[in-house]
């Protein structure tokens, strides 16, 4: 299972949901060329290339076939990746999918963010202030542009093997559920998509055991529930099911 980072950020905040669930998987978290500690590229990356990257990351380690668990902009490098290495995934998390029409033009992308900034654990900018400050303000505008040009939405229902898309109801980057469901429902897929009530974009870091138990439910075809150890937590639920995604198993 490898965890893939959002938009100029490393590794680091995907850390709490990945630790959870080391004990049940083989669990990376590698920075993508360009964020975070990795060295940076000659060239500007885009999406694609981001999803190449993180396909070389697994050769280097031998491991042929993954699942990929994703925040924001490390949803739309998964769809890609799964677009262009079907043989290599099995399964694919994605969290506060960003980057489609939602989060456009770049104002209105930015006040989203400063919204959620509010929302967010305090901690939670100790973590990710370096990383920002590293990316830089050039980096961040050729990489929005990208993830403009990105068909992020046709990429995530074209998707073939199961996918979780996870939804905090706090979430300025993301539409409401109707809207959501209503799109999900114009064609047959594989996507399941969960709500976690109480959380806002960076769902791996502040919510990181509702996540984890997510994770675990989806893995194993289960039906998404609340987290009995979790009592008083924020409360978790199905929105929609794809008529092509595996029906869960009460057993």
């Amino acid at each position: 299972m490898m965890h893939v980072h959002g938009f100029g950020l490393s590794g680091r905040y995907l850390l709490p949901t990945a630790e959870r669930l080391a004990d049940d998987f083989h669990t990376l978290v590698p920075d993508l060329p360009g964020f975070g500690r990795s060295g940076r590229s000659a060239r500007a990356l885009d999406v694609p290339d981001l999803a190449e990257a993180a396909m070389r990351f697994l050769d280097d380690r031998g491991i042929e076939r993954v699942t990929l668990v994703g925040n924001s902009m490390g949803c739309p490098v998964i769809c890609e990746f799964a677009h262009h290495y079907p043989d290599r995934i099995d399964r694919a998390v994605l969290v506060s999918p960003a980057g489609g029409l939602y989060n456009q033009p770049f104002r209105r992308a930015m006040g989203q963010i400063g919204r959620d900034g509010t929302r967010e654990p305090p901690r939670l900018v100790r973590v990710v202030t370096p990383d920002y400050l590293r990316f830089g303000v050039p980096s961040t505008l050729r990489m929005f542009r990208a993830l403009t040009r990105y068909p992020s939405l046709e990429r995530l229902l074209a998707l073939h093997i199961p996918t979780l898309a996870v939804l905090g109801d706090r979430d300025p980057l993301m539409p409401g559920p109707e809207r959501v469901q209503e799109v999900a429902s114009q064609t047959d897929n594989h996507v399941l998509i969960a709500r976690i009530e109480g959380a806002a974009h960076a769902i791996n870091f502040s919510h990181s055991g509702e996540l984890a138990h997510m994770i675990r439910l989806f893995m194993a075809d289960r039906p998404i529930v609340d987290d009995p150890d979790s009592p008083g937590q924020a409360r978790l639920y199905e929105i929609h099911r794809g008529s092509l995604h595996p029906q869960a198993r009460s057993d």
